[in-house]
């Protein structure tokens, strides 16, 4: 890499911890807003453990504030009633501003989530894609036409899609950025007003976002950013009258909470949920390949990630073998800083640091068998290894309940129909994954699982092109793909006659 290429990262990583130290406020009807009660939440980098600056803790007033000026943007119409056309040119617009300050973007994402910078750029690559996706959908938004016969006369019918109204989204801070943009995108797309409420411990890249929507040519109160904790912000928007439709992504216990908060008006939600992602792994399958997969399905991003192949099912004939492989590869992994040259970063907080211990030790306790995870860590910052847990029993709270974090648990089973049941027996179903040579059994596996997404020889791609969603408790309605914009629409049947 060139001096000059260094120098410039050098200034970028400066700004971006100058950015990081600022006391930020929210984003309301186009201007810069301090809470009402002037209150702040610090910002804290997860790899040092150490606060950098404040964003604001917001409560009902500053909800109430947002949600009037995201409502009197959408009665108005600039941008609810623009021409898709005219859409579709500002979320190009969009990612091209995002995709000007991209290193800004990444150095950003992974000072307040922890994820080293090489992996925060390549969200920050993943949010451009998204939004110029989306841009190419806005104006294919169609209804159809009918005709009809009806009390002896002839009607024609047609039906229009049309945005639904003040859309509250709520996102989760184990990839901010992108977990925004996949709401926002089709959410402007559609037409809506948006109030963004980021997770506490990660709205920097949100606020970043606002500059570059307003940058854009986006009319003031259509976009919007409130910060702060989920009691009250996230509750106050869930419960609001004047909020049509609320999409959050995050924990099944809190999702239930907003179904509960949300029935005062019965506002539309949509509700990607927890996980428990069984990989399934038969003797057949390609261990070259399938080992290093299944290590980083579970190890990548340090666990965090809903969709995470938490549950390995490994034929008894390669168990040992693959158990030692995936052990292995989580001791070569490299913990450390964003800004080092690393392979994972930190979990996000001491209380997530507390939660992952508390299930290892609690399943070593009831007889697993910690394969890996032992080495040490860094002195500072909230780093854990990864860890592979074999011996585990069904029953096991560490093979039922959603962890987020780099631990593995490991049950063996014999034959096809019992590794389908095993992957079942959950109350979550987001994602699965089968790994076998054999492409009849792999087709006749995937169509058994009850999950949202499956893979074949890979675990639960993620991409903004295609649906992601869950099955039983792991939420309601799907994100990505050709439909995700239907969920931010109302769809009207208008009729006329044909007499003459």
């Amino acid at each position: 890499m060139s001096n000059v290429a260094l120098q410039v990262i050098s200034e970028t990583r400066t700004n971006a911890e100058k950015y990081a130290q600022d006391h930020h406020q929210n984003f309301i009807n186009g201007a810069w807003v301090a809470a009402a009660s002037g209150a702040t939440l610090a910002v804290v980098d997860p790899g040092r453990g150490s606060e950098l600056g404040t964003v604001a803790a917001s409560a009902t007033a500053d909800v109430d504030h947002a949600v009037r000026a995201a409502r009197a943007s959408f009665e108005a119409g600039a941008w609810s009633h623009a021409a898709p056309s005219n859409r579709s040119q500002t979320l190009w617009a969009i990612a091209d501003g995002i995709a000007a300050r991209a290193q800004e973007f990444a150095e950003v994402e992974a000072l307040d989530n922890g994820m080293p910078v090489t992996a925060a750029a390549m969200h920050v690559s993943n949010a451009i894609q998204c939004f110029r996706y989306f841009a190419g959908l806005a104006d294919k938004i169609f209804g159809h036409t009918s005709q009809i016969q009806a009390q002896g006369q002839e009607f024609l019918g047609y039906t229009v899609k049309e945005p639904i109204g003040v859309a509250a989204l709520i996102v989760p801070w184990n990839a901010p950025l992108r977990q925004t943009v996949y709401k926002v995108a089709p959410a402007l797309a559609a037409g809506c007003s948006v109030i963004l409420k980021p997770a506490e411990e990660t709205s920097l890249s949100a606020l970043k976002l606002a500059e570059v929507i307003a940058a854009a040519g986006v009319p003031a109160g259509v976009f919007n950013v409130v910060t702060g904790e989920g009691v009250p912000v996230g509750a106050a928007l869930c419960a609001h009258d004047d909020v049509d439709k609320v999409s959050f992504t995050g924990s099944t216990e809190v999702g239930r909470l907003i179904v509960a908060a949300s029935a005062g008006n019965l506002k539309k939600l949509t509700l990607e949920l927890g996980g428990k992602s069984p990989l399934i792994l038969f003797g057949d399958a390609d261990l070259h390949a399938a080992i290093p997969s299944a290590a980083m399905s579970i190890f990548g991003n340090s666990g965090q990630v809903c969709s995470a192949a938490s549950r390995l099912l490994v034929h008894r004939s390669v168990h040992d073998r693959v158990v030692e492989g995936i052990a292995a590869v989580g001791s070569r992994l490299r913990l450390g800083y964003r800004t080092d040259d690393v392979d994972l970063g930190p979990l996000i907080s001491q209380t997530q640091l507390d939660k992952v211990s508390s299930y290892v030790d609690g399943a070593r306790v009831d007889g697993a068998d910690v394969v890996a995870g032992d080495q040490p860590l860094p002195a500072e910052g909230f780093f854990y290894r990864p860890t592979v847990l074999a011996g585990v029993r069904p029953a096991m709270a560490v093979n039922r309940e959603e962890i987020f974090g780099p631990v593995l648990s490991v049950l063996p089973f014999d034959e096809p129909d019992e590794a389908i049941a095993m992957a079942n027996d959950t109350t979550y179903g987001l994602a699965a994954s089968v790994f076998t040579r054999d492409v009849g059994l792999a087709h006749w596996v995937a169509g058994r699982l009850r999950a949202g997404r499956v893979g074949i020889n890979v675990h639960a791609i993620t991409d903004f092109s295609m649906p992601g969603g869950g099955y039983k408790q792991s939420g309601w309605g799907r994100e990505n793909g050709p439909a995700a914009i239907d969920p931010y629409l109302e769809v009207k049947a208008v009729f006329t006659s044909l007499a003459h």
